[in-house]
């Protein structure tokens, strides 16, 4: 059976490696696969360097559709995807996350009746001002089979009434929910076991195993007010001070931009002359996995890192007002300070003074060859 895989950004590509693996490892006399990248990220980096050192197969499809406004870019990812699946005759279209290119993907197939697989399905942030809870939702709505990632993405789901739906596609079947684990865990478990061998950040850095926080801020709604800024580098700072450990902060070269613009002038001189804080470079994928695996804490407005946190059981320090990875808060692994002040210095020395438990949250492992599997039955 054939299946075509869409991608548009650089963590889905990370994920579909954990499927392609599976495929090849487990499957490759049931299912061939083929890869799309619909271009909505370009990255100078996604060169062939880093798919062969994932192990992921270059994309058989690129459509190139670049930036542009919401409306105009899915647009274009639609009517390209539309074309490939005419032209090919794919049995299936796996999908990942909350991005444009997973909306053009479901809306796509589903408008031409191909089955349409959502991993990451279920996740809610419950805040309908992100594009990526539009996306997710749709998506949802459009899947033949939903892969819930965790327990709270099937709660979710069933609260929404996907568990007793009496939706059904053109071929006659309903839709299912799964909860099949996390890819994204599949992939830390696997690519940890040789990511110290590909970089030597932590030490290149001077850093102390375990003696300093990873901290990552790329959301516009941070970076782009001056006050919510403000609040979150002031805490830094304060935090570097007062405890004397070092913060590591990869900052995409648009936020060290705006560092000086919408920092005041004394904060971003403080900012310049901390020795504990390290202001890099974006990091690669291997120096982000060395860089969670070796804090103490994590402190990042991205989703994806506060899960990577607790994979490698990092506390985290949630630097948004919500958080689609509630199960992490549950636990009390993770707890929201948003961009306050206050907030996020109290998270910080509330994990620097107690014990922290991390249980298994996000599957065995095994996820991306439990999806596989359950698309074969679906598909037979």
């Amino acid at each position: 059976m054939k299946l075509l895989t869409v991608i548009g950004a650089r963590p889905q590509i990370i994920k579909a490696a954990a499927l392609s693996r599976a495929i090849k490892n487990h499957f490759a006399d049931q299912v061939q696969e083929k890869i799309l990248h619909t271009g909505q990220h370009y990255d100078s980096n996604m060169s062939a360097v880093f798919f062969d050192e994932l192990g992921i197969p270059q994309p058989d499809y690129n459509l190139g559709v670049g930036s542009g406004s919401h409306g105009a870019q899915t647009a274009k990812m639609i009517a390209g995807i539309e074309e490939i699946l005419l032209k090919e005759h794919f049995d299936g279209v796996v999908l990942y996350g909350d991005t444009n290119s997973t909306l053009a993907g479901a809306v796509a197939a589903a408008k031409i009746h191909v089955p349409v697989f959502h991993i990451e399905a279920g996740l809610r942030s419950f805040n309908m001002a992100m594009p990526e809870e539009q996306n997710r939702i749709v998506c949802d709505q459009l899947s033949s089979i939903c892969f819930a990632p965790t327990q709270t993405a099937i709660i979710n789901l069933t609260r929404e009434g996907f568990a007793d739906s009496q939706s059904h596609f053109r071929n006659g079947k309903g839709r299912k929910i799964i909860n099949s684990g996390d890819v994204m865990y599949d992939n830390s478990l696997y690519f940890s076991t040789f990511s110290a061998s590909r970089t030597d950040i932590v030490e290149r850095l001077g850093l102390t195993p375990n003696g300093y926080i990873l901290s990552t801020i790329h959301r516009d709604n941070n970076t782009d007010q001056p006050t919510r800024l403000a609040a979150i580098f002031q805490a830094l700072t304060d935090i570097a001070d007062g405890h004397g450990i070092d913060i590591v902060l990869p900052l995409h070269p648009r936020t060290a931009k705006l560092l000086p613009q919408n920092l005041t002038p004394d904060l971003h001189a403080r900012l310049q002359s901390n020795t504990h804080l390290h202001i890099v470079p974006p990091a690669s994928f291997f120096e982000i996995i060395e860089l969670e695996r070796n804090a103490q804490v994590v402190m990042t407005d991205s989703g994806g890192v506060q899960k990577e946190a607790f994979f490698f059981s990092k506390p985290c320090v949630i630097l948004r007002p919500e958080t689609e990875w509630v199960e992490i808060v549950n636990e009390g692994a993770g707890v929201i300070a948003d961009a306050d002040y206050d907030r996020i210095v109290a998270g910080y020395e509330q994990f620097a003074s107690r014990e922290v438990h991390f249980p298994p949250l996000f599957g065995d492992g095994h996820a991306a060859e439990h999806i596989v599997s359950e698309i074969i039955k679906y598909l037979a």
